[in-house]
């Protein structure tokens, strides 16, 4: 079986990949943020992608969502510290098949990446009662106003990125960027950069 291993923190990476591969599993490739995952995937077609939440450029759901739409083939599963319903349920809605905390021991990851692989739905303990509550509860998710590349634009403004700097990053012309900047503005209709950042904390596009 062929993994994609997606997060910002390289010593964590290591030894994933020497716990997956003492399992028997191919590491295929590594990314330090979710805009190299989700074309990492598009390239390599792993069968699972392990996707940390948080991560810079892009968060971990939105790639996962992304990889759905360019890598179908490809699986995937959000390893995370964070067991909140509203991260759970957005990381479903983009498409994830599976969500596991970190804090769990290795064979919980090792049996998801089998069971994700096989077509199933895996969720930690945890996260799978805070599903079935929110269920209960009908909670329903605030509707989300901005398309995908605005809730990238997004992500980028709160981590502080100027207009050029993501003009650069999504590789297109500073009057798009900055087009992108006053079509959420007004979406929103905050228009104020910390009102900007306090709506993505809350979206969990970033932790604070």
């Amino acid at each position: 079986m062929r993994i994609l291993l997606a997060d910002d923190h390289s010593m964590f990476r290591e030894s994933l990949r020497v716990l997956l591969e003492k399992q028997g599993f191919e590491v295929v490739g590594e990314a330090a943020d979710g805009k190299e995952a989700a074309h990492l995937a598009r390239q390599l077609e792993p069968d699972v992608a392990l996707l940390d939440l948080d991560m810079p450029l892009r968060n971990g759901i939105d790639a996962a969502r992304e990889i759905r739409r360019r890598a179908p083939g490809t699986a995937t599963i959000l390893l995370t510290m964070f067991e909140e319903d509203a991260y759970v349920m957005r990381a479903l809605q983009a498409g994830a098949r599976g969500y596991v905390l970190k804090a769990q021991a290795a064979a919980e990851l090792v049996k998801a990446i089998r069971e994700v692989a096989r077509g199933s739905v895996y969720l930690s303990p945890e996260v799978s009662r805070a599903v079935v509550e929110a269920c209960v509860a009908k909670k329903s998710l605030e509707d989300d106003p901005l398309t995908d590349r605005e809730r990238h634009v997004l992500q980028l403004i709160a981590e502080g990125k100027t207009t050029r700097e993501s003009a650069e990053i999504l590789r297109v012309s500073f009057k798009t960027a900055e087009s992108h900047r006053m079509q959420i503005m007004r979406k929103l209709d905050i228009h104020k950069t910390a009102g900007l950042v306090r709506y993505a904390i809350r979206r969990g596009l970033i932790r604070p």
